[in-house]
């Protein structure tokens, strides 16, 4: 689908970005009539221009503001990550990082400019399908192309909803071609509605299956509507499409946990919707994951070939695949996860260390097998690159921490087939969206909120069965998991649960971009990360005695209740917004 992309950006150049005061404003002068577009080509060109936007890169900012992975807003916001390189590098990442949240950031500007963008495309290839002058298409055929564009259409607006919350929900009946300040319209609605109904009718109507790859199928739209609910609470309603996704798409948990993770599995069993990428297909790289190109090692002797050093995993991270002797995480009972015990003291590292001075990592100290298919760490095997030399690869230690992520990585033995010829950084290792296992934690919590907490052990312990039984990074490292033993959530209550099913979240999505999302919706933002920054700011003292600065930065930072829960408008938006001489869109508290 990423080979199409260039034919169908011409095609709309023009129909949906720029020479206009806001991305609200998608009629630009001399736009491209839709009349010249009227076919199934000029269909089709619509429709995979709004996939394009899928991976964040094409809507007129640097991409990384809107990458898929959402690592600046659901990443470094959460606990798992800090923003890493140097102090001063990219410092709109920093506030937000530190939770001091300025309308003026550009980070905001350029999530917002994409997310409706995506509408804009979609919109505009709804337009077209339902057109009269498009005479070479059955019914059925536009039929799907609205259900695909409606995909599109959900998700972009999910996007900017998990956002902001409140933002203005815009249709191909609001939209007019000739009227510039149609779509300006207030945000002073619930959106959920609209973004279910734009799933429900993707459901309803597109295949099982799609013959290309990449393409939203009745199972993705199924999923994505369960997630819709599951932000809403809706657990019974989200139970119930859940468990059709579980029994009857097909899709299966693969054997090994990292097989979620690398470009010759993409597509595979377990995905229910990529985001897709490509490399080598005559572009500059832009398909292959551009938005995270700044997330690498910095070594030219490292994956990717040095640069930038951006998006390091949290000591609290790490420190969160301890396990015990038995195999359990150590966790308390609390829901909200500050009864906690794993972080009272930290892993061994290298913090410190340079990677020419003699350092020996405690591997007897038992940890889950993800915590390595997720961090790179010193003394560790780093894919097939060898063990990974700890200090080189990390543009400044002492500011950002010992550790680098490790998913959206290569492998050596790939470098070439499954990297741009020239830049290395851009890869074809895809976006997993949707997959079963975000299927089967979800039921895990929705049978915890509605009481089956013994529903909701045998959906954990499906993961954690899977972690202890496929393959591991090291065989030097003392990787114990094991499930719950039988019995345990009934046993220890509730909260418990619910603790155990976000704590297994947690640790099978590490570093993907939900987390921030998740705490915000689970409604533990506050007690969690205010935990999470005093905690990481302080001096460290790890298992092995060695004691260092971690990130003394966060020192005095804080998540305030009903303020960082959603982040600020841009500015801009607000201003060009206006109508009558007054704004349409109304500033969220920050």
């Amino acid at each position: 689908m990423k080979k199409l992309i260039t034919f169908a950006l011409v095609a709309i150049v023009g129909l949906s970005t720029s020479c206009s005061d806001s991305f609200f404003d998608i009629q630009p002068q001399g736009a491209a009539s839709l009349t010249s577009l009227s076919n199934k080509n000029g269909v089709n060109a619509l429709l995979v221009g709004a996939y394009s936007l899928l991976d964040g890169v094409g809507a007129g900012n640097t991409g990384r503001q809107s990458t898929i992975s959402n690592y600046v807003f659901g990443g470094i916001t959460s606990g798992d990550a800090v923003k890493g390189t140097d102090i001063g590098d990219q410092p709109e990442q920093e506030y937000i990082e530190q939770f001091v949240w300025l309308s003026d950031n550009t980070y905001f500007l350029g999530k917002w400019q994409h997310t409706y963008d995506g509408v804009a495309r979609a919109n505009e290839a709804i337009l077209l399908a339902k057109s009269p002058d498009v005479k070479d298409m059955t019914d059925a055929e536009k039929t799907q192309v609205v259900a695909e564009a409606r995909f599109l259409r959900g998700h972009y607006h999910f996007e900017g909803k998990k956002m902001w919350n409140m933002i203005p929900y815009i249709d191909e009946t609001i939209y007019k071609r000739d009227d510039p300040n149609s779509t300006k319209i207030p945000n002073d609605k619930d959106i959920w509605p609209n973004i279910e109904a734009d799933f429900k009718f993707a459901m309803e109507n597109l295949p099982a299956t799609q013959a290309q790859k990449g393409r939203a199928t009745k199972w993705a739209a199924m999923t994505y509507l369960a997630k819709a609910y599951i932000f809403q609470k809706k657990w019974a309603a989200a139970k119930t499409l859940l468990e059709d996704v579980y029994k009857n798409s097909g899709k299966k948990l693969m054997t090994n946990y990292h097989d979620n993770y690398r470009n010759v599995t993409n597509n595979n069993a377990e995905s229910i919707f990529e985001v897709e990428f490509s490399v080598n297909d005559g572009s500059t790289g832009n398909n292959g994951n551009a938005g995270d190109n700044l997330n690498w090692p910095y070594s030219a002797n490292s994956p990717g070939r040095g640069c930038c050093g951006f998006y390091l995993p949290s000591q609290n991270l790490v420190n969160a695949f301890k396990t015990s002797d038995d195999g359990l995480p150590l966790i308390g009972a609390k829901a909200d996860g500050t009864a906690d015990t794993y972080n009272a003291i930290d892993l061994p590292n290298d913090q410190g260390f340079k990677s020419n001075q003699a350092f020996t990592l405690l591997k007897t100290v038992p940890v889950d097998p993800r915590l390595d298919w997720t961090v790179g760490r010193r003394g560790v095997n780093f894919l097939d690159w060898g063990v990974m030399p700890g200090y080189d690869w990390i543009r400044n230690q002492n500011y950002s921490g010992p550790y680098i992520g490790k998913k959206w990585m290569y492998y050596l033995a790939d470098e070439g087939s499954s990297t741009h010829s020239t830049n290395k950084r851009a890869v074809n290792n895809n976006y997993r969206l949707l997959k079963m296992s975000s299927v089967i934690l979800w039921l895990a919590e929705c049978e915890a909120e509605l009481g089956n907490l013994s529903g909701a052990e045998t959906y954990v312990n499906i993961i954690r069965n899977r972690a202890k039984n496929g393959s591991v990074q090291d065989a030097s490292v003392n990787y114990v998991v094991n499930p719950y033993p039988t019995g345990t959530f009934a046993a220890k209550g509730k909260d418990y649960t619910l603790n155990a099913v976000r704590m297994e979240s947690r640790l099978e999505f590490a570093m993907e971009g939900h987390r921030f999302f998740d705490l915000v919706r689970w409604g533990i933002a506050e007690p969690y990360l205010n935990k999470y920054l005093a905690e990481e700011a302080v001096n460290g003292k790890d298992m092995a005695g060695n004691t260092y600065n971690k990130r003394g930065y966060l020192a005095g930072r804080k998540f305030t209740a009903n303020k960082n829960e959603y982040f600020p408008l841009p500015n801009d938006e607000i201003l060009n917004s206006q109508k009558d001489g007054k704004p349409t869109l109304k500033q969220n508290n920050y």
